[in-house]
């Protein structure tokens, strides 16, 4: 009988989670989610869930991503995004599993203006971004088999995020304000699930960036999503930064794909027109 490679996906409900889910499910894979019936920031829970089950690889999904919520409860971010990606790390290693941690451009501090490669040391700002890079630094220190996926403004069916609420104003006609200057790439859940199956399938280890290409500030995003709809773009307002909680300039720069030849990302306006025109977006 086959073997398939069995894959466990936390935060399998997320924007990410989910892709990956509907991806990798029409391929031979054993899929594995979970999401909060095992809290990854539980040790217990998470042995337990990789003893009866087996994995092959791990792909954490699954953190805490609401910036002011990490701002406001500094320990349950460093609980999911920290010690839940340590509690992985640990068992990862004991199955010889291979582990894909899923990170942020938030890990930088924002302060430049060239784009961002996987070799400059990150200097995280916010709680969020200091939470998942410590997740970084105990995946790398706890297990060999590890990539690092840092990508930027994820978006996706189904999730309550940027996109969605920027829809959801532009239907209603109201006002979106957006943080002046705030510089990255918006990324297509579906396509950061396409490169994560290349690595599932590759030997590939250490970090990488996975942006879609190209750059755009917040408001840029905001209007070519209203675009889209055939929305008023005029809804979109630029107000100087209302606290620091997002880094200004996180701009990813996929250095190691490049070098590597492992995967192309698309430029973020093909990407959003292709999610876009993806059946069933509404």
């Amino acid at each position: 009988c086959m073997s398939y490679t069995r894959i466990w996906i936390t935060g399998s409900s997320g924007r990410l989670g989910a892709a990956l889910c509907r991806l990798l499910t029409n391929i031979q894979y054993r899929i594995l989610p979970s999401d909060l019936d095992v809290p990854i920031g539980d040790s217990q829970a998470v042995n337990q869930f990789a003893d009866v089950n087996h994995p092959d690889v791990i792909i954490n999904c699954a953190g805490l991503t609401d910036v002011q919520k990490c701002e406001a409860c500094p320990e349950e971010a460093y609980k999911a995004n920290a010690l839940g990606a340590r509690n992985l790390a640990i068992a990862a290693r004991r199955l010889d599993a291979k582990l894909i941690q899923i990170s942020t451009d938030d890990v930088f501090g924002g302060g430049g203006s060239k784009p961002l490669h996987e070799f400059l040391e990150p200097h995280p700002v916010t709680i969020y971004g200091k939470s998942k890079y410590a997740g970084e630094l105990l995946v790398r220190e706890l297990t060999d088999k590890h990539v690092i996926v840092r990508s930027s403004w994820i978006y996706g069916a189904g999730a309550n995020d940027f996109l969605h609420s920027v829809l959801k104003a532009g239907e209603q006609g109201q006002m979106i304000s957006v943080p002046e200057n705030t510089i990255s790439s918006p990324t297509s859940a579906d396509v950061l699930a396409g490169f994560i199956h290349k690595l599932i399938e590759s030997r590939e280890y250490g970090v990488y960036h996975a942006s879609c290409t190209g750059a755009c500030t917040r408001a840029e995003f905001a209007r070519e999503i209203l675009r889209h709809k055939g929305y008023d773009e005029n809804l979109v307002v630029e107000t100087a930064a209302q606290s620091d909680m997002r880094p200004r300039f996180t701009l990813l720069d996929n250095m190691m794909m490049r070098m590597t030849g492992l995967y192309e990302m698309p430029e973020w306006k093909q990407a959003l027109s292709d999610y876009f025109n993806k059946e069933g977006v509404k």
